[in-house]
């Protein structure tokens, strides 16, 4: 399942090429890139043990695995969470830029980070307000503070939810809440912790609508799999903090033994999935 290198020691010449960019041509760069990560807690767990892999721009990427694999650790090094402290040997690179305490404030505005328990998100007493504390520390205008804050709670379905106190919403409104908070934010790249947990069936009908119209570049870590084959083309499985698989979805969510082995199951909107059949010849 690991993709595989474009170059090979058959062929050194493609290895050794110079692409050739035409004038004025954009030079694309990955959204995001993570060389060797690696990350241990306090009492000595192992959370992330050589953790690598690029995401280009625009792709929508699921982070799968069971419970303990690291996904919500990786999640946390994306703008700067952790570690606590920075090194100056990044292995994160956001954007093309690694991340060191001199880009987290760039790399914290281009990563929005949906929190999985939505209560370590809020800080203000309305949901007005709580919309608007990102894009406020930003030195945007008034108006289009309250326009980003506007449109990001009608894409999260709460337009008039504003004047409520955010810790007497129920579990699912709060985590829309801070979905809309993230969104305000414009972020190039979306980092979302378990997005659906908690939401009633209707409202995960409504989140994946939401999420298959952001042209934003995606990271989803989730252990709801039918949402992965339906958001993201690509899916990476962590265990034990490691990559152990990185491909298509559907192929790798169809890889039963796979899946068992990892502590996670062929989800079931793949156990009843067939094929159509060609359809006949014209005579």
């Amino acid at each position: 399942m690991r993709r595989a290198l474009e170059t090979s020691d058959e062929n050194p010449s493609r290895r050794d090429a110079i692409p050739f960019i035409p004038r004025g041509a954009r030079i694309m760069t990955n959204a995001l890139d993570l060389r060797d990560l690696r990350y241990a807690y306090p009492d000595g767990r192992v959370a992330l043990d050589g953790v690598s892999l690029s995401v280009a721009e625009g792709e929508r990427v699921a982070i799968l695995g069971p419970n303990g694999a690291g996904k919500s650790t990786l999640l946390l090094h994306l703008n700067g969470l952790l570690p606590a402290r920075l090194p100056h040997d990044a292995s994160v690179h956001v954007f093309g830029r690694p991340l060191i305490e001199e880009t987290a404030d760039a790399a914290r505005r281009a990563v929005g980070l949906l929190f999985q328990d939505p209560d370590d998100q809020f800080l203000c007493p309305t949901v007005r307000e709580e919309v608007r504390f990102g894009p406020e520390q930003f030195g945007w205008t008034e108006a289009r503070i309250a326009e980003e804050t506007a449109r990001a709670l009608a894409q999260a379905g709460i337009p008039d939810f504003g004047a409520r106190a955010p810790h007497h919403l129920s579990r699912g409104e709060k985590r829309r809440v801070c979905l809309a908070a993230v969104l305000a934010c414009a972020p190039r790249l979306l980092a979302l912790d378990e997005p659906t947990s908690d939401l009633d069936p209707r409202g995960k009908r409504e989140l994946r609508a939401l999420l298959r119209a952001l042209p934003v570049t995606m990271l989803l870590a989730t252990h709801d799999l039918e949402l992965a084959v339906e958001i993201c083309p690509r899916s990476v499985l962590l265990d034990a903090g490691r990559v152990v698989a990185d491909g298509p979805t559907i192929a790798l969510l169809s890889d039963e033994p796979l899946m068992l082995a990892h502590g996670l199951e062929r989800p079931h909107l793949l156990a009843h999935r067939h094929p159509h059949p060609p359809l006949p010849d014209a005579p």
